[in-house]
């Protein structure tokens, strides 16, 4: 009797593991459906699949880290899905939404999009078991391509920046800044600049009764134009680790910049 129910948990503990591939492929799905989207000119559309890839991507980690079905291949199959939900169709997707003005010039800061991707995963990957699990070193991926694809979303049919009827930024001025911003996004996910991670976040302390009011605050403010505040939050947090470099923050927050080993891996 015992054999059998060893072979069953087995089997169960087996079965598990397809849980978080599944949504690793479906992250995968959602990144290939943009390259899609993209060649048909439905840039709404790609942007909205790089974001629900987003979500796959944060419930596939959780999801295997909650079963224990971690393991060397899941991450791989992760870091190969990644590449192309948040390296390549990003990339495609600024390049034919706003660089294909600039010739050889916006496809090389494309390519450098993808590579500085393909990069920082990699190197992700070798690091995962040695670094503090608190912080990222570089911009994650995830967080790169959601700029992109929220910034394709808030400028809708529009190639100037509008802000509540007003236009901004006239459309010229508008490829140059993403061509710089893309260069600039692969240059962040390369760097050695160390990014902060919600999974160090210990999230059943005790708070003040305070950051509830202020969350729920916040949550409406969101809600009142959902695409132009999660664009600010992102490039914010792209920002936030070049923040994190300057002198003041660092005599305000010393224990903060040592690095301590991880503690599991992704």
């Amino acid at each position: 009797m015992k054999p059998t129910r060893l072979g069953t948990r087995r089997r169960m503990r087996r079965g598990v593991y397809l849980l978080p591939s599944m949504l690793t492929l479906g992250n995968l799905f959602c990144g290939f459906y943009a390259l899609i989207a993209v060649y048909n000119d439905e840039y709404m559309a790609a942007a909205i699949a790089i974001l629900v890839a987003e979500v796959l991507d944060c419930l596939d980690g959780a999801v295997a880290r909650m079963t224990g079905a971690t393991s060397d291949l899941g991450l791989q199959l992760d870091s190969l899905a990644d590449l192309v939900s948040f390296g390549v169709a990003p990339g495609l997707l600024a390049y034919v939404f706003a660089l294909k003005p600039f010739g050889w010039m916006g496809g090389l800061a494309a390519f450098a999009f993808a590579a500085c991707g393909a990069f920082r995963l990699a190197r992700f990957n070798i690091q995962t078991h040695v670094l503090d699990k608190r912080y990222f070193v570089g911009l994650p991926i995830p967080a790169a391509a959601a700029v992109v694809a929220t910034f394709v979303l808030f400028m809708g049919e529009s190639a100037a920046v509008v802000v509540y009827g007003r236009e901004l930024v006239p459309p010229q001025a508008t490829a140059a800044g993403v061509l710089l911003g893309v260069y600039g996004l692969g240059f962040l996910m390369v760097s050695r600049i160390r990014y902060r991670s919600l999974k160090g976040l210990e999230m059943r302390k005790r708070r003040p009764s305070t950051i509830l009011t202020t969350l729920l605050l916040l949550l409406v403010i969101v809600a009142s134009n959902p695409v132009l505040f999660l664009f600010v939050f992102f490039v914010l947090y792209a920002f936030s680790g070049i923040a994190r470099m300057l002198p003041a923050w660092q005599r305000r927050h010393p224990v903060e910049t040592t690095e301590q080993p991880a503690q599991g891996r992704r």
